[in-house]
């Protein structure tokens, strides 16, 4: 079963009173009044009462019941049906609540399926500004539109705090495989807050054009302020989605230039090493004439280049920043 957040009838900028979903169609009827009805996860059994009651198009019901539709705008005659979503994130995980307008002569309805900030907000900020409010119709539908891409914002912002983070990270140690995970878990948060807030634009640019009984034209600025928003943070979510990848690039770089001077320290030891290895070689080879072995001072001239050679390679890696 649904539960109706809120069911009100307007008129003149004020709320004239509380009404039942079955009363909405009786009062949107009436000349000058509206009536705005929000429902969270509504059942079929009410959306088909709705539409009985304000004639909604059986092909927006039929995408309302079945739900997980693509952010869009469909006209129906007089009527309009949007379907936007809201990002929500919960403990690292990212999910978008999918919500339902309806909007026609006389009536708005909003049903949204899952939690996610309640619009009882939008209600509260409209009834505080009645000469907005009694625009109608078409000025309740710019709140709830501009609420639902305010939404974006927040969580945008959490996950680019999370990345520079990530970043600091990054540049003071190694990466490791749980960064470079988290670093695309973010990124792909990213491209998904783009691709749900993209439709927005063409939404927001539609409700500009199109010529509607219910929405006045004094209130297409209003709708061009939304697509602003929208246009603000696609470019915002582009830049983050950049810095995320950069990010990965610089961490692997960084890695592989680390992983770079370990081997060259390596390599050069091993030259070091190597030195003092093939003299010894040369005399444990048992030639039977080698004069140096009958030498007095064989040994520690033996010993006197060992010592310059590998001092000599030491001195020569140091200056190459190989040491």
């Amino acid at each position: 079963m649904g539960r109706v957040v809120a069911a009100a009838v307007y008129s003149a900028g004020k709320k004239v009173t509380n009404i039942t979903l079955d009363e909405g169609s009786t009062w949107a009827a009436k000349p000058d009044h509206f009536v705005w009805i929000g429902l969270e996860e509504p059942n079929n059994e009410e959306l088909t009462n709705l539409q009985r009651q304000f004639n909604l198009h059986e092909l927006a019901i039929e995408d309302a019941m079945e739900k997980h539709s693509r952010p869009k705008l469909e006209t129906f005659g007089d009527a309009l049906f949007i379907v936007t979503y809201s990002p929500v994130r919960k403990d690292g995980k990212l999910q978008f609540i999918e919500t339902h307008i309806f909007a026609g002569n006389g009536y708005i309805i909003t049903a949204r399926n899952g939690h996610s900030a309640s619009y009882a907000y939008v209600r509260q900020r409209c009834e505080a500004r009645p000469l907005l409010l009694e625009h109608g119709e078409d000025f309740v539908l710019y709140a709830i539109l501009d609420f639902v891409i305010e939404n974006y914002q927040p969580v945008g912002e959490a996950i680019h705090a999370e990345i520079d983070e990530l970043e600091q990270h990054v540049l003071c140690s190694a990466l490791n495989e749980r960064d470079i995970q988290k670093l695309h878990g973010l990124r792909r948060d990213v491209l998904r807050l783009r691709r749900y807030a993209a439709p927005m634009v063409e939404i927001s640019e539609e409700l500009q054009r199109l010529s509607f009984p219910f929405i006045d034209k004094n209130m297409r600025p209003y709708f061009r302020d939304v697509q602003i928003h929208v246009t603000r943070q696609m470019e915002d979510l582009t830049t983050l989605a950049d810095i995320a990848s950069q990010t990965i690039e610089v961490g692997v770089l960084l890695e592989a230039s680390r992983q770079s001077v370990v081997q060259r320290k390596f390599a050069a030891w091993a030259a070091i090493l190597a030195f003092p290895t093939a003299v010894a070689g040369i005399y444990g080879m048992n030639f039977e004439n080698m004069p140096e072995l009958t030498w007095h001072y064989g040994y520690f001239m033996v010993l006197g280049v060992i010592a310059v050679g590998c001092t000599g390679l030491w001195a020569s890696f140091k200056r190459s920043g190989w040491l």
